[in-house]
C-alpha cells in the first residue's frame, strides 16, 4: 500500500470511528459492539474490500498501547486487596477454560484434542478492551471495575503464553512437563522486566519538568517494555501491564509533575479510546460470514465450553475462595453474589483472541476452521454479553458509581 493510500485509508478509519461512535452512544448501543457489526457489514461487501489485517497490528502495535493506558489508571490499593482473585482468574481460570474448549470440540465437534487446546488457548481469556470498555460504561463500583480489568490485563498475557506453549505441543516439540516449566519462567521474566523498567522510568522521570517529555518518555516505556520482554522471548503485554502499574503508583508519587500526571491522564485517555475503537473495528473486517457459517456447529461447543469454563472460573475459584478467605479471617466479608454473576457475563472475548488467530502459522491444521471458531465465540460474546451486560448489571443489584460519566 502507498503512503497516499495508507493515510487515506487511516482518514477513513478515523472518519468510521467517530461517526459510528457519536451514532452508537445516540443508540445506547456500545460503540465497540457498533463498530465490529460495521467491520462486518463491510467484509461481507460485494465486490470485497481487501484490508490486510496482521496480527502484529493488533498484537505488537495496539495492545500494549491499550494495556499500558488501563494499567496507569489501575488504583494500587484496590488491586492489592483483589490480587489473589486475579491471580486464580488470570492462570489457572485461563487454563481451566482452555482446557474443556479442547474436550468439548474434541467430543462434540471432532477436533484433535491438541488443536481444540490451541482454540482454547485463543479464546479462554477476556478481552482488556472490551471489559475495560464495558466496566467504564456501567460504572461499576470501583474495587469490582479494578478486578475486571486487572483480571482482563493479565490473562491475555497468560493466555498468550499459554498459545505459544500449545502451538508447540501441536508440533510435538513440547512436552507437558516442559510447556509447565517454560510458562512459569516466561511469567516469572515478564514480571521482572516490566518492574525494572517501570522502576527505572519512574527515577528518569523524577529528573524531568518538561510535561511533553515526560508523555514521551510513558510511550517509551508503553512500548520499550513489550520490545525487550519480545525479543527475550518473555511475554511482551505482562511486561508492558506491570510497568504500568508500577508507573502509575510509584512513578506518580515520586516522578511525575503534576502537568505531567494531567496530561498523561489525557492524552493515554484519548489514545485507549481510539486503540479500543480500532481494535474492534479491524476485529469485524477480519471475520467474514463465509467463515462463521462454515463453522457454525462447533462455535456452538466452544460457546458452551467457554460459558461453563468461566463459571467454574468465577463461581467456583474466585467465589469459593472469597468464602474461605472470609472464613479464615483473610478477608472481611465475601465478594457479593452481584459482583460474581457481572464478572461472569462480563467475560468478553475481543482483540487478543482475533489477533491469535491470525497469528496462526499458514501451515496450521484446519486454519480457516480454527479461525472461523475464534471469530464466532468473539462476536457471540459481543452480541450477546456486551449488549445484555448493563441489564444483568441492574438484575443482580450492583450499585453503579454515584458522579461518574455514563
Amino acid at each position: 500500500m502507498t503512503t497516499p493510500a495508507a493515510l487515506a485509508a487511516f482518514v477513513a478509519l478515523l472518519a468510521v470511528i467517530s461517526l459510528v461512535s457519536l451514532a452508537a452512544r445516540r443508540l445506547g448501543l456500545p460503540y465497540t459492539v457498533a463498530l465490529v457489526l460495521i467491520g462486518l457489514a463491510v467484509s461481507a461487501a460485494s465486490p470485497p474490500i481487501h484490508f490486510q489485517i496482521t496480527s502484529d497490528l493488533v498484537l505488537a502495535i495496539l495492545l500494549p498501547g491499550l494495556v499500558f493506558e488501563a494499567a496507569v489508571r489501575i488504583n494500587v490499593g484496590h488491586l492489592l486487596r483483589a490480587i489473589g482473585g486475579v491471580a486464580l482468574l488470570a492462570v489457572p481460570g485461563v487454563l481451566i477454560t482452555a482446557v474443556l474448549v479442547a474436550v468439548v470440540l474434541h467430543v462434540g465437534a471432532g477436533l484433535p484434542l491438541p488443536i481444540g487446546f490451541v482454540i482454547g488457548a485463543m479464546v479462554s481469556p477476556t478481552d482488556p478492551a472490551a471489559v475495560i470498555d464495558a466496566a467504564r460504561r456501567l460504572r461499576v463500583p470501583k474495587r469490582l471495575e479494578t478486578l475486571f480489568e486487572a483480571e482482563s490485563l493479565f490473562n491475555d498475557g497468560t493466555a498468550i503464553v499459554v498459545f505459544v506453549l500449545a502451538l508447540g505441543a501441536v508440533g510435538g516439540d513440547l512436552s507437558v512437563a516442559e510447556g509447565a516449566v517454560a510458562f512459569v519462567t516466561v511469567v516469572a521474566g515478564s514480571l521482572v522486566i516490566g518492574l525494572v523498567g517501570g522502576f527505572v522510568f519512574s527515577r528518569i522521570l523524577g529528573q524531568v519538568e518538561d510535561h511533553l517529555i515526560e508523555l514521551t518518555v510513558t510511550v517509551l516505556l508503553a512500548y520499550g517494555t513489550y520490545v525487550v520482554a519480545d525479543l527475550l522471548h518473555e511475554s511482551g503485554i505482562i511486561a508492558t501491564v506491570t510497568a504500568g502499574i508500577m508507573l502509575g503508583s510509584y512513578g506518580r508519587r515520586v516522578g511525575l509533575s503534576v502537568a505531567a500526571r494531567e496530561t498523561i491522564d489525557v492524552v493515554w485517555g484519548w489514545l485507549g479510546f481510539l486503540f479500543t475503537a480500532l481494535v474492534f473495528l479491524l476485529i469485524g473486517l477480519a471475520m467474514t460470514p463465509h467463515q462463521l457459517v462454515e463453522a457454525a456447529v462447533p462455535i456452538a461447543w466452544a460457546v458452551v465450553a467457554i460459558t461453563v469454563g468461566r463459571a467454574l472460573s468465577v463461581y467456583g475459584l474466585l467465589g469459593g475462595a472469597s468464602v474461605v478467605a472470609e472464613r479464615t479471617g483473610l478477608m472481611r466479608g465475601h465478594l457479593p453474589a452481584g459482583w460474581l454473576h457481572l464478572m461472569f457475563w462480563g467475560g468478553l472475548r475481543g482483540a487478543v483472541a482475533v489477533a491469535l488467530a491470525l497469528a496462526l502459522p499458514l501451515d496450521f491444521p484446519q486454519r480457516p476452521l480454527v479461525q472461523g471458531i475464534v471469530f464466532g465465540v468473539v462476536l457471540f460474546t459481543l452480541l450477546v454479553q456486551g449488549t445484555t451486560a448493563g441489564r444483568v448489571l441492574r438484575l443482580a443489584g450492583v450499585r453503579r458509581e454515584r458522579g461518574v460519566p455514563g
